[in-house]
């Protein structure tokens, strides 16, 4: 994954401060992400979604707001609907670079955003919000005291998460007039809830509100104990996952022409987790895996070993290869099921460098059918042999094979 720092004027011409997280493979779709209130594009929750997302091939552009971050502008001039108007001007801009978006992400006070904006953007086909709430002006509980101030004197200045803000008059009457629920109602694209129902900042109750305005296609995922921040690592990772996952359904991402001389195209890892072993593993547009070690190893155990995706190699291949030999037959076979059992440890293997040559793979067949003679299941038990994996292995490795009862 590459990141690019980019500007682009925002919607009083300021120029924002953005990243623009790049896939290492083909670009299949574009998201715009928003931030949470007072937030920025480089809180870690933003971080980490945009880099699982770009693993996945889909491009994410995260920018700073007017008067915030790095990006230029008085924070005490803007207002919800100048955090909507920034976020049509970086879709204005993506799209002159070629990747237009078709997702938009928002978090916390930037959800309700992205949905306004959605209502304003052509060619969205997916939203999706993180904490948001129903009504935007709900943020103005962080600080109640200095409302009287702020109406009195047309600004204030308030401390929120330890910082300085300037609070504007039109701030206040803008996002009191923010209510969702005729955007909802109208919302042309699909759109995913995620909230956790715990979240001391923004209440369930706004994602239920935000779920029942909209119309169908609609979803909501729980993020169960995740704060509002979602400071965790492994929350993040989760929403980044559930909105890949889900977006697929809606966001075209065709899948890429392969390079030439390379026919099933390029499986691409790349590390999700610097601190444990966690990888991101993509084949085309719509294969995703993960790879990670045990927890005995230092892993985090979400995903196979690489051990264990040599011996699902192996167990797939062989499976594939007995079911085509059998179609190719019209033999009555039923169902194709293979255990493998290998007695390597990847992380053994990499922390003492053995020299060792030869691996030794077991593989038990299952052949389900009730009308298979025994000559046919002999005959199938010889053509798992033939499997193409298989004969790679058998190169360096030997592979044991017996039938199942």
């Amino acid at each position: 994954m590459a990141a690019k720092r980019i500007t682009f004027p925002g919607h009083d011409g300021s120029m924002l401060a953005a990243r623009l997280d790049l896939p290492a493979g083909p670009h299949l779709a574009t998201a715009l992400f928003a931030h949470c209130f007072t937030c920025g594009k480089d809180i870690p929750a933003a971080r980490r979604i945009a880099a699982r997302l770009a693993a996945m091939g889909i491009a994410v552009l995260r920018f700073d707001f007017t008067g915030l971050g790095h990006s230029e502008g008085e924070f005490q001039n803007t207002s919800f609907s100048s955090n909507v108007d920034d976020l049509v001007a970086a879709a204005t801009w993506a799209a002159g670079e070629g990747m237009p978006p078709s997702l938009l992400i928002g978090h916390s006070l930037g959800g309700a955003a992205v949905v306004k904006a959605a209502s304003m953007l052509s060619g969205i086909k997916a939203v999706a919000t993180i904490g948001a709430p129903f009504d935007p002006a709900h943020v103005t509980h962080h600080f109640n005291d200095a409302l009287p101030a702020i109406v009195r004197d047309g600004k204030a200045e308030v401390s929120l998460g330890g910082r300085p803000f300037t609070i504007g008059k039109a701030f206040i009457e803008d996002t009191g007039n923010g209510v969702l629920a005729e955007v909802l109602g109208d919302l042309k694209a699909a759109l995913l809830v995620l909230h956790a129902p715990r979240d001391a900042v923004v209440s369930v109750d706004s994602a239920a509100q935000i779920f029942m305005a909209a119309k169908h296609p609609k979803s909501y995922i729980s993020l169960d104990d995740a704060d509002h921040l979602i400071t965790r690592a492994e929350d993040a990772e989760y929403a980044a996952e559930v909105i890949a996952t889900w977006s697929a359904r809606y966001v075209n991402r065709p899948l890429p022409a392969p390079p030439i001389g390379t026919p099933e195209g390029v499986v691409r890892v790349s590390e999700a987790d610097k601190s444990g072993f966690l990888q991101d593993i993509t084949s085309g547009s719509h294969v995703h895996l993960l790879a990670d070690e045990p927890l005995a190893y230092g892993g985090t155990n979400r995903g196979m070993s690489p051990y264990g995706f040599l011996s699902a190699s192996l167990g797939a291949c062989t499976s594939m290869t007995i079911r085509m030999y059998a179609r190719r037959k019209d033999w009555p076979l039923e169902h194709v099921g293979v255990d493998v059992s290998h007695d390597k440890v990847h992380a053994q293997d990499a922390a003492t460098g053995t020299q060792e040559k030869i691996d030794s793979f077991s593989r038990t067949i299952t052949l389900s059918g009730s009308n298979l003679t025994s000559e046919q299941r002999a005959r199938l038990l010889e053509i798992a042999d033939r499997c193409p994996v298989h004969r790679t292995l058998e190169r360096t490795s030997h592979v044991n094979t017996v039938l199942a009862d």
